[in-house]
């Protein structure tokens, strides 16, 4: 039921108001006091009422901070001294879906043990609703969003004479234009009146969707663009010359900015070796993790750790909060570009051409089969073998990744290497070690 970002899906299928309650009076179990917010989703408070409704039937109280974004509602948990927090929102995904992710004090996103306990507990009915005098209850708590401006604002420097340009793609992303302007920049914005049917562009933002965005920064000789999706977790960039700002760029330009000797940076599985490339040279390493941005909250928890991040658009700096904030990292980006220069300049600086990415998809019957004779089969055969999702492998000209895909009958691999005739010798030594373990189809 929970998947790594909560539950998502479409409204009156996966997600319905009736999970909603459940899931409140499972969450009441181990809770005194819940925050809960909500995205700005045309079913987002039939849902919150819902939570509500069983969190306090069972004897919990409710702090509601509105409509506000998910790392807004993260942080709130400390602030406003609950247990918990719940954020009903499907962040990217499309207007007809809803979820609902959990969030603990330290900001950080329930781990996958918490989230199967609240799942046997649905499964099994133990819950204990409270007296009809013991009821919990219900708040406002207005200031939220303000406070959370004022927390990101505090962490910055002025930014007078820099230009912006924020497409909050009708989510909740005002913080980073408040945050913004508070610190001296010139904004402007894109698609900022919150409407949950995302009539605009696609919630989830990336080169295709943010057509009008890379149209604008140039046009109004803007430094850098920031996008965000519905529930403003992400956060992506364009430059100066209105190029899209891939992941893996920006990636290794946030981890570039910190990194020291020792220090460490948790990245996913699937990154591109540019990441490593760059920490290495800063005299950190990178540490890989599974894909889901609360196994890279879980990594940058531990001592050492100075930034984790997706190329999904997820970062996470663990001295402001273990929660994805995308409004931080837009301050973050807006404060390199005013202490290093230009944004186009910085990108192409890294020269990310001299990697080559390619992928293949593979037919199987049985994934799980399929990867266990995979795994076995690479960790007979090479020395630097990482299985923490999927199998990983490195080697002297790049690496290579096997996953099974989450929905289809398919093993998927990805190579990179920093050439690219060895990224293809590398694509295709795999397909044919796996071909010869006679488990495609």
């Amino acid at each position: 039921m929970f998947g790594t970002s909560g539950i998502r899906g479409p409204v009156g299928e996966t997600v319905t108001a009736d999970l909603a309650l459940r899931i409140g009076q499972a969450l009441a179990v181990d809770t005194e006091r819940v925050v809960l917010g909500r995205d700005a989703r045309e079913t987002g408070d039939v849902l919150a009422d819902a939570l509500s409704a069983g969190l306090r039937e069972c004897g919990t109280d409710v702090v509601r901070v509105g409509v506000a974004a998910t790392p807004t509602i993260a942080r709130s948990v400390e602030w406003f001294d609950a247990d918990a927090g719940v954020a009903v929102t499907a962040s990217h995904n499309p207007a007809p879906d809803n979820g609902i992710k959990l969030w603990n004090r330290s900001g950080q996103a329930f781990s996958p043990e918490q989230n199967e306990q609240i799942e046997r507990r649905l499964a099994s009915g133990d819950v204990s609703h409270a007296a009809w005098d013991a009821f919990g209850r219900q708040s406002d708590e207005p200031t939220a969003v303000e406070r959370h401006t004022e927390a990101v604002v505090a962490g910055f420097d002025s930014l007078d004479g820099l230009d912006a340009v924020v497409d909050l793609g009708n989510g909740t992303g005002r913080v980073t234009v408040d945050a913004l302007y508070e610190l001296g920049a010139t904004v402007n914005t894109l698609n900022g009146q919150q409407d949950g049917t995302f009539p605009a562009r696609k919630s989830e933002p990336n080169a295709e969707t943010l057509t009008t965005l890379r149209q604008t920064v140039p046009a109004t000789n803007a430094d850098f663009g920031v996008a965000h999706d519905g529930d403003s977790d992400r956060m992506v960039a364009v430059s100066d010359t209105g190029e899209y700002v891939p992941g893996d760029v920006l990636l290794a330009l946030f981890a570039r900015d910190v990194v020291s000797d020792g220090d460490s940076v948790a990245v996913p599985v699937d990154t591109s070796l540019l990441v490593a490339d760059v920490v290495s040279e800063a005299g950190g390493d990178v540490v890989y993790t599974p894909v889901g941005d609360v196994f890279i909250a879980e990594a940058v928890s531990r001592p050492g750790f100075v930034f984790g991040g997706e190329p999904s658009g997820a970062w996470i700096w663990p001295d402001q909060t273990l929660a994805p904030d995308g409004n931080y990292a837009a301050l973050r980006l807006a404060d390199l570009v005013r202490r290093e220069g230009r944004l186009s300049e910085q990108v192409a600086d890294l020269d990310a051409s001299r990697y080559t990415t390619r992928r293949l998809n593979l037919s199987v019957d049985d994934k799980a089969a399929a990867m266990q004779s995979i795994g076995d089969r690479l960790t007979a055969e090479y020395e630097d073998v990482d299985t923490t999702d999927g199998v990983r492998v490195d080697t002297d000209s790049g690496w290579f990744l096997v996953r099974a895909s989450g929905t289809e009958p398919l093993v998927r691999v990805t190579a990179e290497a920093r050439d690219e005739r060895e990224a293809d010798e590398l694509l295709e030594d795999v397909k044919i070690l796996i071909e010869s373990e006679g488990i495609t189809t």
